[in-house]
């Protein structure tokens, strides 16, 4: 009985410090571009939920990312490689539709950035590269 309740205990203590648990950003502090659960020192590993969701790994954001405005619609999505910006970053209106399309490669602008009026109709262009624009 008494491996019993031991083995229960464990099993117990190692669900509650479990690195998947979905934190919010106001659970997490970033120092020095990695962020940390709360009172720890140990980089966070799991999933971030609330207005911004998705996934960090030792620290650093990785993987697909989606931000929401107030009214619940999408407000963007974008990848994350290593904790920086890599590939298309969408971005819409809160009536659903695009707003925005950018690229970037290794955290740096690149390609081409395109804006859109609410109606849909193109707004303006600009074109990067290595994070300069041409």
């Amino acid at each position: 009985m008494n491996n019993i309740i031991k083995l229960l205990f464990v099993v117990f203590i190692s669900f509650l410090s479990s690195p998947s648990w979905s934190e919010t950003f106001e659970d997490l502090v970033e120092r020095n571009g990695l962020y940390y659960k709360k009172f720890t020192d140990v980089p966070f590993t799991g999933k971030k939920t609330g207005q911004w969701t998705g996934k960090i790994k030792n620290g650093k954001m990785e993987g697909l990312w989606k931000e929401y405005h107030k009214n619940g619609q999408l407000h963007s999505k974008m990848n994350f490689k290593d904790g920086k910006v890599n590939g298309l970053w969408e971005v819409y209106h809160d009536n659903g539709d695009f707003s925005a399309k950018r690229t970037y490669k290794d955290g740096k602008k690149d390609g081409t950035w395109e804006w859109f009026n609410e109606d849909g109709s193109l707004k303006r262009t600009e074109t990067w590269v290595n994070g300069v624009e041409q």
